[in-house]
């Protein structure tokens, strides 16, 4: 980068920072550590329930997902609507009647203490592991840039995170996520509109999304059944509101996010808000996946686009081979990019059968170049069996990097960064929240001062700042990084969401009935999908479904009666 682009880094995440520190005032109580002191307006409350959602992960992964698979990720989205109006219908304004800090608190008045710790701690392993890939994220920006090992920018990121969330709690997260989310609407729209502007001068927009629609990458909605398939309308709306039923609804990472709301009214209104904008927002980002993609069939593209393995390997034995197979690379690509202009003449001209021999054509060409990356991966592996060989995640940061003009390239990758801290600061705070009043102020140290659970809120926040930085370490050999946090939600968020629903919906079933049934569901979730039965989003309606099936059924053996919240 240069030093323009530096300086449009550093400035931009120093004003974030101290913007919201210097917003948040001071922390005198744990209600203003943990929930604001339940003042923010609900557009407060919908940038930031994006803003924690929409971390590092979905700017970095999600145009390298469209790049390699296509638009079809969208359709993970579309049970989110449904999800926002039962959220504001139902959970919302019980969670504001019972002033609680955590959604889990509820259950304990509902059903019984170790029904709401096992919740708790599910929620805590889920969320840990989930906010350590978070961080891995822009670690992976710094590494690339400055050329060094990702362990050494993860522990940077990760310290920098929690040191302001430590010091300035959920209303220096919340505010911090409002500029954050501006900037980055601003930034995306920026380079979706310069990667049309760099395409060849005879390739407009239309010919770039038709050209990537011929290749298979425009295929937004598979209107197809198929339980193994993960991305479908069906899946997308049915295992989709699920797991965002119960994302937003039992996750205290989003709903310590509406909790913050100065009433009812205006929390409903900054989830109505998210439900309306998400989905044309991850379309917008996907989409300049796909302009890449169409980008690169004009511009030689790496053979593999993580430069960091690129110079392991030419830094071995086999740097002869790989330099051979790079040269090899180049006379594909040449070949790919006629087959490419071919295709578009072919469009052009609207003939059917032009149309099918180009694009046949073109696919030949693809395969053949896939071939030799695939004996450049081949190469790494031999060279280091832990190289990480999936690079789907380095690919718009390989655009960015190359290709947008001076000072873009340091906003762009600002806006990587702004992603991640908004949503890792929201998670730990909610994690320290659980921490805290589920587990330390409930069941180890029940009648402490305000003072003394403010103090455990923010250690609890270091412990699990170094928990996700521990966990980030790891997130390297997860593979594309969007795919992982999700897989590892669905393991989880269907038991969990299936607890509340009966706590909500099915009132004669007890709290011993309810733990049983939870602790089954999720030993039998956790088994079908390291089997791999069941498309990952399937999960999410199959856990909540069998918590209500098995807490029915054990309920009348249990001979308790349930309590009513």
């Amino acid at each position: 980068m240069s030093l323009t682009d530096w300086i449009v880094l550093g400035a931009t995440i120093l004003l974030i920072v101290v913007y919201g520190l210097w917003k948040s005032g001071t922390n005198k109580n744990i209600d203003q550590f943990l929930v604001g002191g339940r003042s923010l307006s609900w557009y407060h409350i919908g940038f930031s329930v994006m803003a924690t959602q929409a971390s590092a992960i979905t700017f970095l992964s999600a145009p390298g997902q469209a790049y390699s698979d296509g638009m079809r990720f969208v359709q993970f989205y579309f049970g989110l609507p449904l999800a926002m109006i039962v959220l504001c219908i139902t959970f919302v304004p019980i969670f504001h009647r019972l002033k609680v800090y955590t959604a889990y608190e509820f259950l304990e008045q509902r059903f019984d203490l170790k029904t709401r710790a096992l919740t708790s701690i599910l929620f805590l392993v889920q969320r840990g592991l989930s906010t350590g890939i978070a961080i891995y994220a822009p670690a992976i920006i710094l590494s690339t840039i400055l050329n060094i090992n990702t362990t050494y920018t993860t522990l940077f990121i990760g310290g920098l995170v929690t040191f302001y969330t430590v010091l300035g709690g959920t209303k220096a997260v919340s505010y911090t996520q409002l500029l954050q989310m501006s900037i980055i609407f601003l930034g995306m729209f920026a380079a979706g509109a310069l990667v049309v502007v760099l395409l060849p001068h005879h390739i407009g927009f239309a010919h770039a999304v038709k050209l990537a629609g011929k290749m298979g990458k425009m295929n937004v909605i598979d209107w197809k059944f198929d339980p193994s398939s993960r991305y479908n309308i069906w899946s997308g709306i049915i295992g989709g509101f699920f797991l965002q039923l119960s994302y937003f609804g039992t996750d205290q990472s989003q709903v310590g996010r509406y909790l913050t709301g100065s009433s009812v009214g205006q929390s409903r209104m900054g989830l109505i808000m998210n439900g309306l904008i998400k989905i044309p927002m991850q379309f917008c980002i996907l989409l300049i996946g796909v302009l890449v993609f169409a980008f690169y069939q004009f511009n030689r593209p790496p053979m593999f686009f993580n430069q960091y393995e690129v110079k392991q390997v030419k830094q071995s034995a086999y740097a002869g081979q790989y330099n051979a197979l790079e040269t090899k690379y180049t006379t594909a690509f040449e070949q790919s990019k006629s087959k490419a202009n071919d295709l578009v003449n072919a469009i052009d001209s609207k003939d059917a059968t032009k149309i099918d021999q180009a694009q046949t054509n073109l696919k030949m060409a693809e395969k053949e170049a896939a071939n030799i990356r695939k004996e450049g991966i081949s190469l790494m592996k031999k060279n280091n069996e832990k190289a990480d060989i999936d690079d789907t995640n380095y690919i718009f940061l390989n655009f960015v990097t190359h290709y947008l003009p001076r000072g873009l390239i340091g906003l762009l990758i600002a806006i990587v960064f702004l992603a991640s801290m908004g949503s890792t600061a929201s998670a730990l705070n909610s994690l320290a929240s659980t921490s805290v009043i589920d587990i330390y102020k409930r069941s180890i140290n029940p009648g402490a001062t305000d003072k003394n659970y403010l103090l455990a809120s923010r250690l609890a926040t270091v412990f699990w700042g170094m928990v996700c930085i521990a966990m980030a370490l790891y997130a390297g050999k997860m593979g594309n990084l969007l795919e992982a946090v999700n897989q590892l939600g669905s393991y989880i968020y269907g038991t969990i969401l299936g607890v509340f629903v009966v706590a909500f919906y099915v009132k004669r079933v007890g709290g011993t009935a309810v733990f049983i049934a939870a602790a089954i569901t999720e030993a039998i979730i956790c088994i079908m999908g390291y089997l791999g039965s069941v498309a990952y989003l399937w999960l999410n309606p199959i856990g909540c479904v069998l918590v209500i099936l098995i807490a029915l059924i054990i309920n009348p053996f249990t001979g308790e009666k349930a309590k009513i919240a």
